[in-house]
Parts: structure tokens; sequence; C-alpha cells
């Protein structure tokens, strides 16, 4: 059994950190040649969990967030913010007045998630990542940063957007949007490409891409890759060559990111973002398609771009539909300490992928306790206590469920 400190020793003494180098470690060049075959999806070696239901009654859940008071921040694609009053089962739980007017809902777009900053104690604020319409119509995702009151019961706009212009569809298709704070403070977003065919592989657009942001500007924090180039779309990107990034794990031992890829029908991704990176989704095949989006591209295409990097894991065929991911963290976890964990929608269940040392995938369980009992997963976040949490969108009675070692 691995405990957490054993972890963490290991880490430090193999630190490196991806978001603000070259590569994963070593040369800026060095990666796999070739994609990691999909892993196996196991039944055991899983150890009894505990799954509690914290919040019921809710409609297509997208994300939740952690107030330091013990609060959670719940937010509804639909458009709706909801506070919680703990984490117990069955919190209380009370609407948050806010303008979400203008958020447009379609396919995978509306309120689809949000981040508490790292100063919230003194700040009270939040940022969410939200698909905008004027007169009813779709023009671009955002990102707004909010202000909640004190009794949390009302939140007010602050930075309206911090970041605008993501794109989107008439079709709400592969709209991202996940963001999550990285562990030097900047925000981490994953956008989807609006299955647009020129738009992952397009440096200008800031779709199918991993965006890095400073939270009090909305411009580059020191260290972007493409930091001083003089287009303010491209200063903001960390990674490219992504299909639709719905979730972004940061290891809270080593700082490294991992996001996951709905990158097609065919079968979905982890990968390990690197900084400055492509990640070979091109449904425009180099342009030679003007009209149309080819999802029978491979998701990480190695023979158009023979330097993009491989997918850390391929979920295979049928895609189980990622959403999210978050690390499994704490020594209550016994083996399963450092694994990722990632929610699946179509799939509806839960993945716990075992990270090797040398960045390959080795086990991967499925929780029993959350293989279909529960409908679609829309998120996985991990708790300030190590717990994790899931959220389903199913369209009615929808949860916040709390799931822990037994």
């Amino acid at each position: 059994m691995v405990g957490s400190m054993t972890r963490r020793a290991a880490a430090v003494a193999a630190a490196c950190t991806v978001l603000m180098s070259g590569a994963a470690c070593g040369s800026g060049t060095e990666h796999p040649a070739e994609a990691i075959a999909p892993a196996p999806i196991a039944r055991t070696g899983m150890p009894a969990l505990r799954v509690d239901t914290i919040a019921r009654g809710l409609n297509r859940i997208a994300d939740v967030g952690f107030l330091p008071d013990g609060k959670v921040l719940v937010a509804e694609r639909e458009g709706r913010l909801w506070v919680l009053s703990s984490t117990a089962p069955d919190a209380a739980i009370a609407p948050v007045t806010a303008d979400l007017s203008d958020v447009w809902v379609r396919g995978d777009a509306g309120l689809m998630g949000l981040a508490v900053h790292r100063d919230f104690s003194t700040t009270r604020r939040f940022t969410t990542c939200q698909a905008h319409a004027e007169s009813g119509r779709p023009t671009d995702v955002r990102l707004i940063t909010w202000e909640l009151s004190a009794d949390a019961r009302s939140a007010q706009r602050i930075v309206d957007p911090l970041v605008g212009g993501l794109p989107i569809s008439s079709t709400g298709r592969n709209a991202g949007c996940r963001p999550v704070i990285a562990t030097d403070g900047a925000l981490l977003v994953g956008t989807g490409d609006s299955q647009r065919a020129d738009v992952a592989q397009d440096l200008a657009s800031l779709g199918g891409k991993v965006l890095r942001i400073d939270l009090g500007t909305g411009g580059p924090p020191l260290g972007n890759p493409f930091g001083s180039e003089p287009n303010p779309a491209l200063r903001l990107v960390l990674t490219f060559g992504h299909s639709n990034v719905t979730g972004i794990a940061i290891d809270p031992v080593s700082g490294t990111a991992y996001s996951v890829d709905a990158a097609t029908g065919r079968e979905d991704e982890l990968n390990k973002l690197v900084s400055g990176q492509n990640y070979g989704w091109d449904p425009s095949r180099g342009g030679q398609r003007t009209a149309g989006y080819d999802e029978s591209t491979p998701p990480t295409d190695l023979t158009r771009y023979p330097t993009a990097i491989p997918a850390t894991w391929s979920s295979g065929t049928p895609a189980p539909g990622v959403t999210g991911a978050a690390f499994v963290d704490g020594p209550q976890w016994g083996d399963l300490d450092g694994r990722i964990a990632i929610s699946t929608g179509t799939g509806q269940k839960l993945l716990v992928l075992q990270l090797r040392a040398d960045g390959t995938v080795g086990e991967v369980l499925t929780p029993p306790q959350l293989d279909t009992a529960f409908g679609r997963l829309t998120s996985v976040r991990s708790g300030p206590s190590g717990d994790l949490f899931v959220t389903t969108g199913n369209g009615t009675d929808d949860k916040v469920l709390r799931i822990t070692p037994t």
C-alpha cells in the first residue's frame, strides 16, 4: 500500500512541472513515439466505497466549487447557481441570485463550469465559464468573474468578460469548458473546437485549446509558451490540437496537469499537458477538407503530426463520453492515492486510472457503486478533505454525490 507521504516524497525527488516548461521531463522534444493502447477496464482491486447524496432534486448539474467555510457552490447547465450548507448528506440548499439571463443553453453549451479563487476568503470571487447569447443567438463562450455576497445568497459580475471569444456553434456541441486553478495560481481552461474543422490547429483561435490565464488581468501569466506573440489570443494558449476538453485535473503533489478530451464518437483521451505542444486533432485533415467536419479523423493524428503528443490513455470504442477528471488524493485512499478519477456521461460510470512512473496507465478500475447506478455523471472534483464529489446530469432529480473510502 502506497501512502500519501510516500507518493509526495517520490514526487519531490522527481519533480517536473509541465505548465512552465517545454516538455514533461528532460529535453523539449522527448515524448513517446506512438499512442498508448487502450487500457483494459478491470473490476478487481477496488476498495469498498461509500456513496452519500449531499444534494438532490437539481437539474443537469455542471460543476461544483468548495468555499473556505465549508459551503459548496453548485452550477446547473441551464444557468442557475445554488449553495449547499455543507458537504454532509442532504445538506440544506438555497438559490444564489445572479444575472445569468444571457446564458445560452443547447447541446453541450450553457453554464459549464466554475472555479473558486484561492483568495476567496478575502475577495469572495469565483469565475464561471458560460455560453453567451445576444438577442437569443449564441455569440461566444466567456469566462466571467463574480463576487459572492457575505450571506452567499447573491452574486454580482465583477469582470465581464475576463476572457471572451471562445467559439460556439449553433448546435452547442464541443463547447468545452471546465476551469480549474493550477498550483501556481493560474487559471487553466479547456475549450472545444465547436465542431469547426480548422479551429483546433489554428493558433489564432481560442477553440480546441487549453488556455492559461492570469485571473487578475485576463491576460497571459509569465511563462506562457506564446506569451510574447502579438496576437492576444495566441498569448493565452498553453496547448492546442484538442477536440473538446471537458476537464482538467491538477496533481496536488507535482502540479502536473492532465486533460480529458471527448475527442470523437470513436474514443476519448487522457492527455498529460506539455506547454506549447500539439495534441494532433485535425478534422480538416491538414486543410484538405474545407467543408464539413471529419469525425473519423484519429484523435491524435501522428501520421500528419508526427511530433504531436500521444495520449496518455485512450478509451477505445465505444467512447464513454468523458466529462471531468480529478486526482484521488490522501492516505485514506490507500492504493488509490495518486490515481486519477474520470467521470463519464454516455458510459454512466467513474473510471479510476493508475498512472505509472513511466507515464503510462496501468489498471483501470470501475467502482461498482457508480457503474450506471446514477445515470450520466457530469463532473468529478476532489474536495478539501480529499473526498471525491461527483455530479449527475439526467435532467431530473440530479444529485451531488460524495465518495469516501470505508
